[in-house]
């Protein structure tokens, strides 16, 4: 460890500071990541309080950000039977095949629209594709609606709640958490003026988790409800038919998560990886190659051929690698005093693990500003990123699994239908080049680029179209 000022570290694996009036650290290195994190999960696994989320927008009963507890361990259980007993994870494939074959059929149908100049429209086609293809499967698991192109309603609603809560969460909201005494301004009083967004978010964010459950209980009533995550957890909890209020706004909070906590980062890690292919092509052409040798022409990937395509899966791990989707994983709060490395930790202390640095750190990754996938390929791998871009110990994020397949599954039937390139300029035929580029925050969001999207042949378009019919009967 390196410097400290007053006993507490400035630099190095572990960094001291205080964001106003709250100890702060920030976790740079695996070793202390893993050492607190997970291994000391049970002094670890806290949230700081977030009154700007909970009790100004309202987005309660959320098990990513509640405290501790026996509320949190409940829905715990609930997310790890649904999200993470093998039973559960095989019975959501169906909606993931469905889902990808719109999303192929959705990138066929862009491809063959009119010219596109500027690799403006393959981009759009992609950027909104892939979002809706994770949406629609989040939503159907959890609500157990089928999303079509005609009926959005619940995506459109919840993606505008989400942007608004990140809009919301300027520097002057985000002040709130620190000094709550700030609810109690007025909005009309200069500075204060943030106030009047979070009010429209809040009502956003109330019908994002209101209407989906009225929906879902109305069509259990009339006998017509799709089993699903909400259903389950109803009827685990209603005694004699009824169900309590407490009950209620829990189911509510746990389910609004599937959505509102998976449908971002899965998109943006799809995201992620198209820029990956468009920028290393030699890359894409090694991956479709062995999926042509493996899977064939015959048919579309499958979840059960991924561990015969061990290129591809150390593609997927280094893009992990080289973009991580939550840069500086959601903070955790000691509730204890602790000491690590002979310094100590005060309890109450807000800690921010910088998944970041570990996936820059040339200890753990050779040539870590080199994008090779080839890393996972020795007989010595570097360290597989899946094992901190989730999360750590007890805040391990429920949905890894689910995500994971759900970015392999799209991924792997792009690859197999589409060449995925650089735009080329019309005049002349040669490529444009463009500088990469990602917006900062908890999430970080690829900004769209220029690109072509072609399908690699008729017989591959065929089947897309044959697939699409199966289900659209």
């Amino acid at each position: 460890m390196s410097s400290w000022i007053g006993g507490r570290p400035t630099s190095g694996d572990v960094v001291y500071m205080r964001i106003f009036n709250r100890p702060t650290i920030v976790l740079n290195s695996a070793k202390a990541m893993d050492e607190l994190l997970n291994k000391r999960g049970y002094k670890y696994s806290d949230r700081p309080r977030t009154l700007l989320l909970t009790e100004l927008i309202g987005f309660t009963n959320n098990v990513t950000i509640m405290p501790y507890g026996e509320q949190w361990r409940r829905q715990r259980r609930w997310f790890q039977a649904a999200f993470q007993s093998a039973s559960a994870l095989e019975s959501y494939i169906p909606v993931q095949r469905r889902e990808s074959v719109r999303l192929l059929a959705g990138l066929v149908n862009a491809s063959q629209s009119l010219e596109d100049k500027t690799g403006d429209r393959a981009c759009k086609a992609l950027f909104v594709g892939l979002k809706c293809y994770v949406g629609a499967v989040m939503v159907d698991i959890a609500y157990g609606h089928g999303v079509l192109s005609h009926d959005t309603q619940f995506m459109d609603l919840a993606e505008r709640a989400v942007v608004g809560i990140v809009e919301a969460g300027s520097a002057g909201a985000s002040l709130v958490d620190f000094f709550p005494v700030l609810r109690h301004i007025p909005m009309w009083v200069p500075g204060m003026h943030f106030m009047r967004k979070v009010a429209e978010v809040r009502e956003l964010t109330r019908q994002m988790i209101d209407a989906p459950y009225e929906r879902v209980h109305a069509a259990m009533a009339r006998g017509t409800a799709r089993s699903c995550f909400l259903t389950t957890l109803l009827d685990e909890c209603a005694a004699d038919g009824t169900i309590s209020d407490y009950d209620r706004e829990d189911i509510k909070g746990a389910v609004s998560v599937v959505y509102s906590g998976g449908t971002d980062t899965t998109a943006t890690a799809l995201t992620s990886f198209m820029l990956a292919i468009v920028l290393h092509p030699d890359a894409r052409a090694k991956s479709q190659n062995e999926l042509d040798a493996v899977v064939g022409s015959e048919r579309l990937p499958e979840l059960d051929d991924r561990t015969a395509l061990p290129y591809l899966e150390a593609l997927l791990k280094e893009v992990y690698r080289w973009n991580p989707p939550v840069p500086l994983v959601l903070p955790h709060q000691v509730t204890e005093d602790d000491t690590y490395d002979s310094y100590t930790i005060p309890a109450g202390s807000m800690i921010i693990p910088n998944v970041w640095a570990i996936s820059r750190d040339p200890d753990y990754y050779e040539d870590p500003d080199v994008f090779k996938p080839e890393r996972f390929l020795t007989d010595n791998p570097d360290p597989d990123p899946r094992d901190f871009v989730f999360g750590f110990g007890r805040r391990l994020c429920p949905g890894q699994d689910l995500g994971d397949s759900t970015v392999w599954l799209a991924a792997s039937r792009i690859l197999a239908a589409f060449d995925v390139t650089k735009a080329r300029d019309a005049a002349t035929g040669v490529d444009v080049d463009f500088t990469p580029g990602f917006i900062s925050g908890i999430i970080s969001h690829v900004i769209p680029f220029p690109c072509e999207l072609r399908p690699r042949s008729d017989k591959v378009v065929a089947l897309i179209r044959e697939s699409e019919a199966v289900y659209s009967i």
